[in-house]
């Protein structure tokens, strides 16, 4: 198996596996297969888990596996999942929550985490009862004191996560990314493509990364009689198109059991070719037509263009992110090689017009 990649998040030093673990469905298995699973991810590189479950079986799992291994792995706790009954409930009482939160300390045998995360937030009567109830200061306060070392918040729906944004606070946030919900479709694809779009350049603007939840959509994606592309796409691109957007540091696919994970891990040993989403282009959305995806359907550039990044710094540098000039600096390549022979707007399934986009780019960089 390849070697798991890490990227660095922008506020910190953590260097975060690219694949991490959701625990949506972990519990199904047994207490030996849990930890049979989580030593998997250990031994394969994973060093980000998501710590929502959908009961509390797997927590005391966790706990045995991770001992000793607490500063060699970052826990993302939510901060209104509540398992009072031993179940996943959720609540917006702040005295539940801080039981909760204290009770999965002990659980975990730590005396902090990671990241603390609002968790579930989608509506904005709900994002006033957080600011206004007592829970955003108790998580600013527990952050003061070191017991949370990020905060973050978890929804589906872009305008809250702005809404995050804007406090300056968050260092990290939990969002569904994949092309069925980029594209409108699904339970929470909220907002149109060039919104989700441009909602991830803020984050990377601000400095702000993102763990992506729903990678498949759910399993929708992996059928073709319920992929809204009419094919299913297999993990592996999946994987790839939410590690393509910008800000994203890591995907958070939720599995069973070992054997789900080794699925999963397959993303490490494919080629560009098992990696290439561009099959998604040919039920481009009227919102979405004409706009790089950062895809790399068009390679190889005759000329060596990285036709992928060179557009994703441009968009980065138009949104604001003050750091996109000089990653675009950097590139052995530039724009301005660009010699309109018509390569990538053939192979584009996105009918992007790259050739009037390199003019473009080559143009506002100067080179």
């Amino acid at each position: 198996m390849a070697t798991m990649e890490y990227r660095k998040l922008p506020h910190g030093d953590e260097q975060i596996s690219v694949i991490g673990l959701g625990m949506g469905y972990i519990h199904e298995g047994s207490e030996e297969e849990i930890e049979k699973t989580l030593r998997l991810a250990r031994s394969s590189g994973i060093n980000f888990f998501d710590m929502a479950a959908a009961e509390v079986k797997p927590y005391s799992c966790y706990s045995r596996v991770f001992e000793g291994q607490r500063e060699q792995v970052y826990l993302q706790m939510h901060f209104g999942a509540v398992y009072d009954s031993g179940k996943y409930g959720w609540s917006r009482d702040p005295e539940e929550i801080r039981r909760n939160f204290e009770g999965l300390l002990k659980t975990m045998g730590t005396d902090y985490t990671d990241f603390g995360f609002v968790h579930c937030i989608d509506e904005t009567d709900d994002f006033h009862q957080i600011m206004e109830g007592g829970i955003w200061d108790y998580m600013k306060h527990l952050k003061q004191d070191g017991i949370i070392r990020h905060l973050g918040v978890s929804t589906h729906n872009p305008e809250i996560l702005r809404r995050f944004l804007d406090t300056g606070k968050i260092d990290l946030a939990m969002f569904s990314i994949n092309p069925a919900y980029d594209y409108s479709t699904g339970t929470y694809g909220i907002g149109a493509a060039d919104e989700r779009g441009r909602l991830y350049q803020e984050c990377e603007k601000n400095g702000v990364g993102i763990s992506v939840m729903k990678p498949f959509g759910g399993g929708q994606l992996l059928d073709a009689k319920t992929s809204p592309f009419q094919t299913a796409l297999t993990k592996t691109q999946c994987i790839q198109y939410a590690l393509d957007r910008p800000a994203v540091m890591t995907v958070l696919p939720g599995v069973r059991n070992s054997e789900d994970l080794r699925q999963v891990l397959e993303y490490l040993d494919a080629d560009e070719e098992e990696r290439d989403y561009s099959v998604i282009g040919r039920f481009t959305p009227a919102s979405a037509e004409g706009v790089c995806v950062y895809c790399n359907h068009c390679q190889p550039c005759p000329k060596g263009l990285d036709v992928g990044m060179i557009n994703k710094y441009y968009d980065l540098a138009l949104a604001g992110d003050e750091m996109a000039k000089g990653h675009y600096e950097k590139l052995s390549v530039k724009a301005g090689a660009c010699v309109q022979c018509g390569h990538c707007e053939k192979r584009c399934p996105f009918h992007v017009k790259q050739e009037k986009r390199m003019q473009e780019i080559a143009a506002y960089f100067g080179a």
